[in-house]
């Protein structure tokens, strides 16, 4: 059974005291909800509080912690555990943007009469209807007040609430006007790596995502441009995707302000950003030499920034003669390696570390050392790792079916994920 068997919604404090609550069937009683006080948040078993999940009789409890606040969904029969989850993760959103701040015992207690008509609102009779943001506040305003509820959508709600809930562009209301039109594109790759001591890639990807920031006057439609070598791509809920499978041209009204428009991972076509070679040699049981080389596979008109290499250590490390070609190293002993950053690295360049480690004699017989991955962070700007690119980005004013000035700015970013090359 679906969502639409929430038969309750509460707010507990750490106390357990009943902040709010919402009863949407009238087989819930309060009663009910002193069992989740008494049998689970206030429980001697620790354990009990600790899963999400709890059946009692004929009732299951699903809960979850933001800051000082527990929120607890009952519902009988068999619910869907996860919708319900979500449906209150997107209530902790909810009341963020309207409180401007977080979701906490002050706020609730500041805002008892916002909250119970946003509640009414985000779910019917148990069955969920808007958490968006941008559709409430065009029927509920920022302050809650001792106006009749009816009364207050009657006398200031937007007149085009109706449409936005139904129609096509819920996500964006009408007449948003800037002095300055712009728009923001930002393509930003996390590139992930596993790399053989001799070199040999054992696997790679790009996970990627387009952000957006967009600063438009009145009913604007966007078209990107992509190349056709996007591969499991998602899609916020603005892009007509009918149009993107005939066209490949990414297609849609875009929500005010600043979103996701898509996420992609691609597998093949993978441009590495820095070529790691590491040498390490045990000499002996009291002596450790590391050499560390790495190069700038990218365009010498740009530079990789905030890099930190961690090259690993063993634990009876005494100390680290170390010398460098750019930048900084160390050896950390709490992270058990060498601790190599550097500020910025140009491309097509190389540089190299070189240490010494003198390690503790022990005369306990001692497993091999077994040799953990270098590791690496790293941003490079107005650097694409996949393949993927924007071929253009053009908006239009959808009523009058032409173009409007804009000014536009495509920028791109490369960032390490799991950056990892065996020794």
């Amino acid at each position: 059974m679906a969502l639409s068997s929430a038969h309750a919604i509460y707010f507990f404090n750490l106390r357990g005291d009943i902040l709010i609550e919402r009863r949407y069937r009238d087989d819930v009683t309060r009663d009910v909800a002193e069992n989740f006080r008494t049998q689970i948040l206030n429980s001697k078993d620790s354990s009990a509080i600790q899963t999400p999940v709890r059946t009692l009789g004929s009732c299951t409890f699903m809960h979850l912690r933001h800051a000082d606040v527990y929120i607890l969904c009952i519902s009988k029969n068999n619910p869907n555990v996860m919708l319900a989850f979500s449906f209150m993760t997107s209530l902790v959103s909810l009341f963020k943007s309207y409180f401007g701040g977080d979701l906490n015992e002050a706020n609730i207690q500041n805002n008892f009469v916002l909250i119970y008509e946003l509640l009414d609102e985000a779910m019917d009779f148990g069955l969920p209807q808007i958490t968006d943001p941008t559709i409430l506040k065009s029927l509920i305003f920022q302050k809650g007040s001792s106006i009749d509820f009816f009364e207050k959508k009657k006398e200031k709600a937007d007149p085009n609430a109706t449409l936005q809930v139904t129609g096509a562009v819920s996500w964006r209301k009408e007449g948003i006007k800037y002095k300055k039109n712009e728009v923001f594109l930002d393509l930003v790759e996390q590139v992930n790596l596993l790399m053989s001591s001799n070199g040999t890639i054992l696997t790679s990807d790009v996970q990627g995502r387009i952000m957006m920031k967009c600063l438009l006057s009145d009913m604007p439609e966007l078209r990107v441009g992509l190349n056709d070598k996007v591969e499991d791509a998602t899609f916020h809920q603005c892009v007509n995707l009918s149009t993107y499978e005939a066209q490949k041209v990414i297609t849609f009204v875009p929500p005010d302000g600043e979103f996701e428009l898509m996420k992609y991972r691609c597998h093949d076509g993978v441009s590495l950003p820095f070529k790691v070679l590491p040498v390490i040699n045990e000499m002996g049981r009291t002596r450790l030499e590391v050499n560390v080389q790495i190069k700038a596979a990218f365009s010498s008109k740009i530079y990789g920034i905030n890099m930190t290499i961690l090259v690993p250590v063993p634990d009876n490390t005494a100390k680290a003669n170390l010398l460098v070609t750019n930048g900084k190293a160390k050896y950390d002993a709490t992270k058990k390696a060498l601790v190599w950053k550097i500020s910025k690295f140009m491309g097509e360049s190389d540089h190299s570390l070189r240490a010494e480690v003198t390690l503790v004699a022990t005369t306990k017989e001692k497993k091999p050392w077994v040799r953990p991955p270098i590791s690496m962070q790293f941003q490079v700007p107005m650097l694409s790792a996949s393949s993927v690119r924007v071929a253009y980005l053009k908006i239009l004013e959808r009523k009058m079916g032409s173009e409007y000035h804009v000014d536009k700015w495509v920028r791109k970013v490369v960032k390490s994920g799991e950056y990892i090359i065996r020794t």
